[in-house]
């Protein structure tokens, strides 16, 4: 049986762990053992198992403690850990966002287990070898892995999440045995800071760097972005001159996106950034540079202003949607 790490935020399914129970799928049938359960951390994740339906979970694990109501790194790592040494699976995966990382390197930490993060492909041949992202996506390593029980995660957008169809799957409750000092890492409070379309969900991202040249500057991004359905995002420039919040940063260190369409306007393409929107559908660059990072990795590049590019392309959005 393979264990897969289903993530949720207070009940909220988070889409990219439908990728990890797909490559868990593959992991098992490569292993030749019939099952795949997910887990579940916490009562609030119950409502994901509706979601997981058409993915072909033999069962769903619901760990369920007084600590868990929020997210606890140490607590959930702790919990998994307990998990796996109860069911005994040939190998646990989890996807390779920031909360799904750190949770399972706690619990690898726990069982004193090597875990292997952000992982592109796998062969359980013996030994396994193993194919990860590194680097901020800058380069890919292979690793061998010799251990009794293999934990790893996926890089988000490594695999398809491809339904199977069936049934729900049955529910089971775990009750993990945890010390109060778990709790000493816990969401307590939380402060919504926007609604509606965000980076993450939003279809088209209208993404702004250092030659938007001012906070006025983005005035015709949201224009662009409010006509499309999208959102506005930034490079770590724009937040560091202090023209746009660190919410809305692109990057290693801000918000990883997959929209259908990204518009990188004047954003010169460091690699920091790229690792922030490579994983979009298409990537339209405007820059007055022809030799921009951006614009060679771009799939389709426009060199002149910027902001003359997007009025013209506004004008024509607003023409085209009123006739």
């Amino acid at each position: 049986m393979v264990l897969v790490l289903i993530d949720h935020d207070r009940g909220t399914l988070d889409e990219l762990s439908l990728q990890a129970v797909t490559a868990a799928r593959a992991l098992a049938e490569a292993l030749g053992v019939s099952q795949v359960e997910g887990v579940v951390v916490g009562e609030a994740g119950r409502p994901v198992a509706a979601e997981l339906e058409a993915h072909g979970l033999a069962g769903l694990h619901i760990l369920d403690h007084a600590i868990l109501s929020d997210f606890a790194p140490e607590a959930w790592g702790e919990a998994l850990a307990q998990l796996i040494i109860d069911r005994s699976p040939s190998a646990v995966v989890g996807v390779g966002t920031e909360r799904g990382n750190e949770v399972m390197a706690y619990a690898a930490a726990v069982l004193d287990l090597p875990f292997v993060a952000n992982c592109t492909e796998v062969n359980p041949d013996d030994p396994w070898t193993i194919t990860r992202v590194r680097w901020g996506g800058s380069l890919l390593e292979e690793v061998s892995l010799e251990t009794r029980v293999p934990m790893l995660t996926v890089a988000a957008h490594a695999f398809g999440a491809e339904p199977v169809g069936g049934g729900g799957p049955p529910i089971d409750v775990f009750n993990p045995e945890l010390g109060d000092h778990l709790a000493r890492t816990r969401v307590t409070d939380r402060v919504t800071l926007d609604a509606g379309i965000t980076l993450t969900s939003a279809p088209v991202v209208v993404s702004g760097g250092r030659g938007v040249g001012s906070p006025e500057g983005f005035a015709v991004l949201e224009e662009l972005a409010e006509l499309l359905g999208g959102a506005v995002g930034c490079s770590r420039v724009a937040t560091n001159n202090g023209w746009r919040p660190h919410s809305d940063q692109v990057g290693q260190t801000g918000t990883r996106v997959a929209p259908e369409l990204y518009i990188a306007c004047g954003i010169s393409g460091a690699i920091q950034h790229w690792v922030g929107c490579m994983a979009s559908k298409t990537i339209l660059a405007i820059n007055t540079d022809a030799q921009a990072s951006m614009v060679t990795k771009a799939d389709y590049a426009v060199i002149g202003d910027l902001h003359e590019v997007l009025n013209a392309v506004v004008a024509e959005v607003k023409s085209q949607s009123a006739g």
